[in-house]
């Protein structure tokens, strides 16, 4: 049994808040949004599924509710407020996230950050963000090597300004699935570990106090050698313990907000009767003890709206998603949206 790093909120303290009553918050999610594709056959891609008239008989109207269905569980995050800052993956292309912004959440001041990306089936990761708050200053995709002539998702990563004052890097993910079972396909999420943490070194090296958020659909869970091991994204308790012994001087640079929701039995995704943490915030070292945004602890959240669990049957109490196999069932996704949120000191 490997022992993990477990960092205590009351270390900090008085650095971090662990209220949540300030009105300056920056509220970040992220959200794996299940196969959003737009009707038509792409010759480059593996989409033929969802082209108009094929197996899953996909069509404008149904389309059209999803981005509706997406929206309007994003408008009830952040106390109805939306989020400011969102990662999101399984998008075909940007104009959709550009659509689902300007025909149904037109009174928000959302804009949209993505880039294509090789993954064979054409779903790449995407940013949605409050332009009231935050000014885009870079964008950029890490390729992950899988080998063999394979491709998968680009890491995106977006570098932004808030108010004019602060900087953050925002880096979305949407790791290789478990396909041909977890052991197989483990190395393939370790490469995307790798390539991550040589885009977080190499912007810790340049400034130790950079404030790097990490957001995903990891297809691994907190404790599994990717995230432990290779991205070094250490398991973070939130609770007021005294602790002796502690030293100012950790050497952990990374920490996984998203620990303790699993640690307690919590899940984004359900998979055989088994709830799964794959959907993750990660958070630099300065958003813990730094001097201009705070994590506010215990603020890690699965967010589950009512609206979107399934109610009744085999599957209660799970996402309730666009499909049932192949069988439409009209609702929003899979997964549910895990966020966290900063507080901002003026």
């Amino acid at each position: 049994m490997k022992s993990y790093l477990i960092v205590i909120c009351a270390l900090f303290l008085p650095f971090i808040s662990c209220a949540q009553q300030d009105s300056n918050i920056l509220y970040v999610a992220h959200w794996n949004l299940e196969n959003l594709f737009d009707t038509i056959d792409d010759a480059q891609k593996n989409d033929e599924e969802f082209a108009a008239g094929n197996a899953k008989d996909w069509n404008e109207e149904r389309l059209d509710k999803k981005m509706y269905n997406l929206s309007r569980v994003i408008r009830l995050m952040n106390d109805g407020n939306g989020p400011d800052l969102m990662g999101v993956c399984e998008v075909e292309h940007q104009y959709l996230l550009d659509t689902l912004i300007s025909k149904f959440l037109s009174d928000k001041t959302y804009n949209t950050a993505y880039l294509e990306s090789p993954d064979y089936r054409g779903i790449d990761n995407g940013i949605i963000y409050n332009s009231d708050k935050l000014k885009l200053l870079s964008l950029s995709g890490d390729t992950v090597d899988i080998g063999a002539d394979l491709s998968t998702r680009l890491i995106l990563g977006g570098s932004f300004l808030y108010e004019n004052t602060d900087t953050i890097y925002f880096f979305v993910n949407h790791w290789p699935s478990r396909r041909g079972g977890e052991e197989a396909s483990e190395e393939k999420r370790i490469q995307a570990a790798k390539t991550l943490r040589h885009r977080v070194e190499s912007l810790l090296n340049i400034n130790q106090n950079s404030n790097i958020i990490i957001v995903g659909d990891f297809n691994d869970g907190p404790t599994n050698v990717s995230i432990i091991e290779y991205l070094k994204a250490q398991p973070f308790f939130c609770d007021s313990i005294n602790v002796e012994g502690y030293q100012e001087d950790i050497l952990t640079d990374l920490f996984n907000l998203s620990y303790k929701s699993w640690y307690d039995g919590e899940g984004s995704y359900k998979y055989k009767d088994q709830w799964n943490m794959i959907d993750q915030i990660m958070i630099s070292k300065n958003l813990l003890i730094g001097n201009e945004i705070n994590y506010i602890c215990n603020t890690f959240e699965v967010f589950k709206p009512s609206l979107m669990i399934t109610r009744t049957g085999k599957f209660q109490g799970t996402p309730f998603p666009t499909y049932g196999g192949s069988r439409y069932l009209g609702g929003y996704s899979d997964h549910f949206p895990v966020a966290a949120k900063f507080r901002i000191i003026n």
